[in-house]
């Protein structure tokens, strides 16, 4: 281990690991029935666990052997009873082990260190780049965007309660944290019913008002007191997006109704931050000149947010007019005084307007392609035979047309989307045109998906020389990176895109997907292919002369874009476009990286500065060299070929719907959006979502979608005798360094003796056995690559982290794996058994705990 780890990790042991057990111990008073027996009752049940899984014995045989040994339960149901309360018990655990991980976050994470903005400023003046710092401010920003993705498994009461608790640990405030614990022991985590998508816009809202509406205005005010000529011309340098109420792909729940209160809600939530921020200027600005303004923008904002049905029409301008007249006079009558404040509120204005976030409409392409076949049959605005025309045709009908659509011909999905376009302008009149000005095509494969949804809002009465949205091609699939290239280049030749993106500023923002990437290709594959398309796009776009913005659909785990996602935007070079670094944040990820001000504050920074370095501080020419390119290609074909064997094994999917709780998934009420894309019962790998199925994976332990195919691709190289240039590939790019530290951290969350039980079982023996063997094989590539003898050696804390939750929930995947095996007994057997939905809720229950314990795990 490296020295300068060191002391973090103590600082690790002392604020999380020492503070665990201590607070552990005061679960015992929580309101829990028997609760002194069930703590010391888990303790040992932990410990059987452990010593079972070492004498090779199953989940059934673990759990069997510790009520003969342990309990005089004979009872099924007394059995079950105290499972269930296992359950609840683990659950809490892994919430007080996040607070305590987000109340230590300043001691554990160096807030002035490699990565931040203090860091960045000193290399950027022994560097002497501060001109180059100021032009590339003008231009670079970072957007974030918030999805509903259903990955975030605590209510938000839970939430809000930890983020309390982490308050009350920070302060050392036994007597609250006792109070936070009992809180915890009385409210309930699993949701009655799923969220609609207003409900799941108003959870993160929350994060909006409490934690990136400080953390930005922190991070704009620093950069504008070292560097003020840097942020001149106002460009926001930070700016947030937001997806419920406007991502429709595969959720019937979103409606444009929906879309509409959401943006409102947006407005009202942006206005009530700076009312009250307006309301502290107020006690201190109580000097002749500006207590008239100040107090007159208090009414206005009141009036915006108290008064039932008024919304005027303020502006962003109008707010900023007023707080630089302000400012000015501080300056020339009152010495500047509270300056500092009045900054702090226009870095503010600047980045969240009167939008907070800008909304983005997502639907998938087949959907446009029926509406317009619908308008073409019921209006005389497209040709009658729209439907069979070839796609040239298509396209020129659709940039020709002049008539208007009557939404009320139509209904369902047809009505919503003609809706949905119209949704948007109303938007704009009160949110800004910040508020929502993109609309983002899911599936999309060819230029006629890009053009189908111009001529939408040409049908919905958008003239062309006033449209100002961006339209959002998201390629996701293998196959569909390959032909990204292609589509884009005739988009660009098309003579009526061309004049609308001249009115975009000739920039055009592609979207690439992790998520089905992986779980279409592989790991090494989906990256490849994202790294490949985005390399030609880029050149594609330049040679265009249009500036391309690449938005990434990236999720919590490594296996969906997730993992150490700054060091892949520093690692870039510039064969690839970084003018912007945008990206999604998806449910569990929002909480863990972005939960409190400082970790927000702190992965912001991290962002910037990577994006902001890579600009000035680094020159590389290309992100890899030729001859490293042709060395990662290889690699990523032999991962592939050896996923590919695995997804075509005829008990794939059998497998992991029986072994996983895959089936179970859209009982946990997280997410408004189902589970799966269509309406067939039957269970399709194609149709399955991606979220769901690298959940499973790691539910099972097994993680398949962030390791398959390394080892392979690995040894494949290693017999060619090429092994030293992959090791020469490790050392010399940051990029496949990366790549191999995620690959690690998903390795690290796999237990492979929880379901070793399978290795000798007739139908999924052989399938377990494939997998098993890849994991041990990459094990020991990485090995040999890195010359360390553990997986994450690199993140002494990290790997500290990971192993402290995996044990806290090895009862529950014990559990999980115990109730799966006797379900499947029972359907075998076909034997209708009324202890049946225990089990099931039982499998339910623990996943909860499990995944919320991998805080990046779905």
């Amino acid at each position: 281990m490296n020295h300068s780890s060191s002391a973090p990790l103590q600082q690790f042991k002392n604020f999380v690991g020492i503070k665990f057990q201590l607070y552990n111990s005061l679960f015992t008073s929580l309101p829990f029935h028997r609760i002194e027996k069930t703590g010391i009752m888990l303790s040992l049940f932990l410990n059987n666990c452990e010593e079972g899984y070492k004498k090779k014995l199953s989940p059934v045989q673990i759990i069997d052997e510790f009520f003969q040994k342990h309990t005089s339960f004979s009872n099924e149901r007394d059995r079950l009873d105290l499972l269930f309360r296992f359950i609840q018990y683990v659950e809490r655990q892994v919430v007080l082990f996040d607070a305590l991980e987000d109340a230590a976050f300043k001691e554990v994470n160096d807030m002035s260190g490699v990565g931040t903005l203090k860091h960045l400023i000193s290399e950027i003046i022994s560097e002497n780049k501060q001109q180059s710092l100021a032009d590339k401010l003008n231009t670079f920003a970072i957007r974030l965007v918030l999805t509903a993705h259903p990955t975030q498994f605590y209510p938000g009461s839970v939430l809000g309660i930890i983020n309390d608790l982490s308050r009350a640990l920070a302060d050392n405030n036994a007597a609250q944290v006792n109070m936070y614990l009992q809180q915890l022991g009385k409210t309930a985590f699993l949701k009655k019913q799923k969220p609609t998508p207003f409900d799941e816009a108003i959870s993160l809202v929350w994060y909006l008002e409490n934690v990136f509406y400080a953390a930005a205005g922190r991070i704009i005010s620093y950069l504008r007191l070292q560097f003020p000529q840097a942020l001149s011309n106002n460009n926001p340098v930070i700016t947030m997006g937001f997806w419920p109420g406007g991502d429709r792909d595969g959720n019937p729940n979103v409606t444009s109704d929906i879309t509409l209160k959401v943006a409102e809600a947006l407005r009202g939530s942006i206005i009530k931050c700076y009312y009250l921020d307006v309301r502290r200027l107020k006690r201190r600005l109580t000097f002749k000149g500006v207590d008239n303004i100040i107090s007159d923008l208090e009414i206005k904002l009141y009036e915006n947010i108290f008064i039932p049905d008024h919304r005027t029409n303020l502006s962003k301008e109008d707010l900023l007019a007023a707080l630089l007249q302000v400012r000015d006079i501080l300056i020339h009558q009152h010495n500047s005084l509270f300056l500092h404040m009045v900054d702090n509120l226009i870095s503010k204005v600047n980045v969240f307007g009167l939008h907070f976030a800008a909304l983005d409409i997502r639907q998938e392409s087949s959907v446009h392609n029926t509406v317009l076949k619908a308008i073409a049959e019921k209006q005389n605005i497209l040709p009658s035979d729209y439907g069979s025309m070839p796609d040239s045709e298509k396209m020129q009908a659709l940039v020709s047309v002049t008539g208007k659509t009557d939404e009320n011909l139509y209904e369902g999905v047809i009505k919503d989307t003609i809706a949905s376009i119209r949704a948007i302008k109303q938007i704009q009149e009160f949110n800004g045109q910040e508020g929502c000005n993109r609309y983002i095509i899911s599936q999309c494969n060819s230029a006629l998906n890009v053009l189908e949804v111009y001529g939408l809002f040409l049908l919905g009465g958008w003239k062309k020389e006033e449209l100002n949205i961006d339209i959002v091609p998201l390629f996701e699939t293998v196959e569909d990176l390959q032909q990204a290239g292609a589509i884009m280049t005739s988009l660009y030749e098309h003579k009526d895109y061309q004049e609308h993106l001249k009115r975009r500023n000739n920039r055009q923002t592609i979207m690439v997907g992790f998520s089905d990437g992986t779980k279409d290709g592989g790991y090494l594959m989906a990256n490849w292919s994202i790294y490949k398309a985005k390399e030609e796009l880029t050149r594609i776009s330049r040679e265009n002369n249009v500036e391309v913005v690449f938005f990434d659909g990236r999720g919590g785990p490594p296996a969906r874009g997730g993992g150490k996602t700054h060091k892949f935007y520093a690692s870039m070079g510039k064969n690839i476009s970084n003018e912007q670094i945008q990206l999604t944040i998806q449910g569990q990820t929002v909480s863990s990286n972005f939960g409190t001000i400082d970790s927000a504050q702190y992965n912001i920074e991290q962002l910037l500065n990577a994006g902001i370095t890579n600009g000035i501080l680094s020159n590389k020419p290309t992100t890899l060299e030729p001859n490293e390119e042709t060395l990662l290609e290889e690699l990523a074909a032999e991962s592939f070929k050896s996923y590919i064997e695995l997804k075509n094994h005829p008990d794939f999917m059998r497998y992991l719907s029986f072994i996983s709780p895959l089936k179970f998934y859209s009982d946990t009420n997280i997410g408004s959006r189902p589970a799966k894309r269509g309406t067939s019962s039957v269970l399709s790998l194609k149709d399955l979502r991606a979220i769901p199925f690298v959940g499973a994976w790691s539910q099972l332990k097994q993680n398949v979608t962030g390791y398959y195919g390394v080892g392979t691709a690995l040894q494949s190289l290693d017999k060619k005798g090429r092994f030293a240039e992959v090791k020469k590939l490790y050392h010399d790019s940051l990029f496949f360094k990366t790549l191999i530290d995620n690959c690690e951290m998903a390795m690290k969350k796999c237990f492979f003796p929880l379901t070793a039980h399978l290795a000798q079982h007739s139908q999924y023996g052989e399938i377990w056995n494939m997998i098993y063997k890849e994991y041990e094989l990459t094990e020991r590539y990485l090995f040999k690559l890195s010359g360390k003898n553990e997986l994450m050696a690199d993140y002494p804390i990290e790997q500290l982290s990971v192993q402290m939750r995996e044990r806290i929930v090895l009862p529950l995947t014990t559990i999980q794996q115990f109730a799966m095996t006797r379900i499947r007994d029972m359907e075998e057997q076909l034997v209708s058994n009324p202890v049946k939905e225990n089990y099931e809720k039982l499998v339910i229950r623990c996943s909860f705990g499990i995944i919320n314990a991998g805080r990046n795990s779905a």
